[in-house]
């Protein structure tokens, strides 16, 4: 591995997201307490921050209610929202959160408060930005979500032990992509020695994707060491509800 994520001073003093004579802000879509429903930390109890506004129109995108509006907050009020909640554990997403260069910010303050940071990520954006004790949940988009050609593949050098590769395939195509890229770009390597936490594989949600016993099987199949997951708060909540 030839890089890890830096330090974060000179982008979170940037101008997105401050008006003149303004404290900095974000748009929030919603903060809410859930279960987490994908990743590693699957089944953990997490307070969300998701983020408004995402430049990628994935095919199958599940939270496109996310990108517009939103509630403009500054970052000491999302901050004391989180607080008050009191969950020790925060993930910031979206949409696109690292679209928002406040977003470094709000995760910096969530770590002074001794938050747990999870950032989920489409890969399109620079994650070198982030500080190197957050936990990035990074997708790498498959063929089937019609936004591939937006992998920001230099990414994958700044990941560590800490973070994760998620991979959302729609059908046999996407996951044949998907064992080329985790072969090919040594991701079941750096797995098996400890430098990334894990590789993901995770179908599109319902009849959209695929029949799960048979990529259940393909990942059989090759000996991929990936964690197949589906997504808990679906099934605990159904596909359309919001903040949860």
């Amino acid at each position: 591995m030839s890089g890890s994520k830096a330090g974060t001073s000179e982008v979170a003093s940037g101008a997105a997201g401050r008006i003149d004579g303004a404290r900095p802000f974000l748009r929030i879509t919603e903060i809410f307490h859930s279960i987490q429903g994908e990743s590693t930390w699957s089944g953990v109890p997490c307070t969300f921050v998701r983020l408004t506004g995402c430049p990628l129109r994935c095919v199958w995108c599940d939270t496109a209610y996310s990108f517009h509006g939103g509630e403009r907050m500054e970052l000491h009020e999302i901050v004391a929202r989180v607080r008050e909640i009191g969950c020790p554990v925060v993930e910031i997403t979206g949409g696109e959160p690292l679209a928002h260069r406040n977003s470094v910010a709000l995760a910096d303050r969530l770590l002074a408060e001794g938050f747990t940071v999870l950032v989920e990520t489409s890969g399109s954006e620079d994650v070198s930005v982030l500080d190197p004790r957050i936990h990035v949940i990074m997708d790498l988009k498959c063929p089937g979500s019609g936004e591939s050609a937006r992998n920001r593949w230099d990414n994958l050098e700044h990941l560590d032990a800490r973070d994760e590769v998620k991979f959302v395939v729609k059908d046999r195509r996407d996951y044949e992509w998907a064992r080329d890229v985790i072969q090919q770009r040594g991701l079941d390597r750096r797995v098996e020695e400890g430098s990334l936490r894990a590789v993901l594989i995770s179908p599109v949600w319902g009849d959209a994707g695929p029949d799960l016993e048979a990529l259940a099987g393909w990942i059989l199949e090759d000996g991929l060491p990936v964690r197949f997951q589906t997504q808990l708060h679906k099934h605990i909540w159904g596909a359309d509800r919001k903040g949860v």
